[in-house]
Parts: C-alpha cells; sequence; structure tokens
C-alpha cells in the first residue's frame, strides 16, 4: 500500500517536472519571440521615422520648386537669379534650373517608393504621402510645361513686335530725313554777286528803262544760271561777306528781313535779319559797286 502511494507520487513528480519543462520552454519561446517582435517592432518605427523624415525633406524640395520671380533649386538650396523679361535666354535658364530640381526630386521619390517596398513597409499613411508628393511632381511638371509654352509663344509675339519696331523705325529714320532734307530745302536760298558788267554778261540782271542808255535799272532777269548761283542754308548761315567798297540788293528780299553793314573800306557784309521773310525769294542778287 505505501509502495503503490509512494510510486503514484513518484509519476505525479515526474509529471510534474514534464509539465514544467514544457511549460518553461514554452515561456523561453514566447519571451525570445516577444523580443523578436519587439525589436521588429522597433526596426519598422524607425524605418517609419526615417521615411517620414525623407518625406517631409522632399516636400520642402517640392516647395521650394517656386514657379515665381525669384527660383529656387531643390533640396533647399537657394539660387537667387536676376532674370530680367526681356531675356529669353535667362528665363529659358530659369526655367532648365526648376526642371532639373524637379527630376533631382523625382529621383528621391522613386528611390525612396522602392526601398520601402523592398523593406516590405506597406503603412498606408506612408503610401498615402508617397502618393501625395508624385500628384505634387505631377501639378509642377505641368506647370513647367506651360512656362515653355508662355516662352515660346511670347518670343514669337516679341519676335514680331521686333520686326514692327524696326519697321516702324525704318520708316521714322526715313520721314526724319525727308523732313530734314525738305527743311534744308526750304532754309536754302542762291546767292550771286559781281560788278554791273558781269551780271549783265552771264544773264542774272538787264538794264530797263532810261532815255538814250542813260538813266537804266538794273532789274534781275528772272533766268537763272544755276551755275552762276551759290547755295545758302540760312539756318547755318546768316551773313554773306561781300568784297566791295559798297554793294546793293537788286533781288526783292524784303528790306526788313536783312541789313548791309560796311567792316572795312573794301569789305560789306549782309546779314540777314529774319531768314522766314528773307528766304521767301530764293534767289538773292547782289551789286557789287
Amino acid at each position: 500500500m505505501r509502495r503503490t502511494g509512494v510510486i503514484a507520487l513518484g509519476l505525479v513528480g515526474v509529471l510534474f517536472l514534464a509539465g514544467t519543462a514544457v511549460f518553461y520552454s514554452k515561456y523561453r519561446q514566447s519571451k525570445s519571440d516577444y523580443q523578436q517582435l519587439t525589436a521588429q517592432e522597433e526596426e519598422t518605427r524607425n524605418r517609419y521615422g526615417q521615411a517620414i523624415n525623407e518625406i517631409s525633406t522632399i516636400q520642402d524640395s517640392l516647395n521650394a520648386i517656386v514657379l515665381g520671380e525669384t527660383p529656387l533649386a531643390a533640396g533647399g538650396q537657394q539660387a537667387e537669379v536676376q532674370v530680367p523679361p526681356t531675356s529669353r535666354e535667362q528665363v529659358l535658364g530659369r526655367i532648365a534650373t526648376l526642371k532639373a530640381g524637379l527630376e533631382r526630386t523625382k529621383v528621391r521619390i522613386e528611390e525612396l517608393d522602392s526601398r520601402l517596398k523592398e523593406e516590405g513597409i506597406r503603412i498606408a499613411g506612408l503610401r498615402r504621402m508617397i502618393g501625395g508628393l508624385k500628384n505634387t511632381v505631377a501639378t509642377k511638371e505641368e506647370q513647367i510645361a506651360m512656362l515653355n509654352t508662355q516662352v515660346d509663344s511670347l518670343h514669337t509675339q516679341v519676335a514680331g513686335l521686333s520686326a514692327d519696331v524696326e519697321t516702324k523705325q525704318q520708316e521714322i529714320t526715313t520721314q526724319q530725313q525727308e523732313i530734314t532734307d525738305k527743311q534744308h530745302e526750304l532754309a536754302t536760298i542762291f546767292y550771286t554777286m559781281g560788278k554791273k558788267k558781269e551780271l549783265v554778261k552771264s544773264g542774272v540782271v538787264v538794264a530797263q528803262g532810261g532815255v538814250l542808255g542813260v538813266g537804266k535799272t538794273l532789274k534781275p532777269s528772272g533766268q537763272v544760271n544755276e551755275s552762276a548761283f551759290t547755295a545758302l542754308d540760312t539756318d547755318q548761315e546768316t551773313v554773306i561777306r561781300i568784297p566791295a567798297g559798297k554793294a546793293q540788293v537788286l533781288s526783292p528780299q524784303p528790306v526788313s528781313s536783312y541789313s548791309l553793314t560796311a567792316i572795312g573800306k573794301d569789305m560789306v557784309e549782309l546779314h540777314i535779319l529774319d531768314a522766314k521773310e528773307f528766304r521767301k525769294v530764293r534767289h538773292l542778287v547782289i551789286l557789287m559797286t
């Protein structure tokens, strides 16, 4: 009886020890699994944090690609460039800088997306954030494409306007030259001077009236021999020097429009006082005595 009890008690002890061993083994396995799970969770949390930080950096880069007057390069590096609105080459250079920054950002997004897929991180929030980044990139690309189109359109318009301006400038230059020529023509008179015999011989004047050849009056003949006259621009010159002791104007210029002044024994100066009135008669004939 006692022997049987001892055996039973021994069996119970063996079973208890076996159960304890199995339970302890399961406990250690659970502890190992828990530690592994904790490590994996920590690693996932770190990767998630890194992904969030990188997404934030990429978003900052996208925000820095400003399609305004002060272009910024991607990656947070500001590139302040003064772009004159009339310089097509500098505007295109600015657009190229923006496009290059956008391409670098696209590469970073794709690298991040591929790495997360390889690491098996499929957190919905991260996928949405990456999708948002891709949408932002697509929007920026559309805006840059529109800028290129606008620059091409403006270049065409500017080229047309430049041609119009050049044509207008040529027309204005031609008109100004015509006005200058016309003014020069209006301001120019023709004069001749000489003794009585010289003027009569050249046909510039004729002797009229008088009795028996006495008391004849010299008058312009009205027949102009251009080779006998000298041109004078009255806008530029208003004095004619006459190498004679005395001089007389035979042509019908208004007397009030000029004056004759002796400046020496053998020199007289004709001063034009009112050029507009004086040049109403285009040909001036001066008799030297």
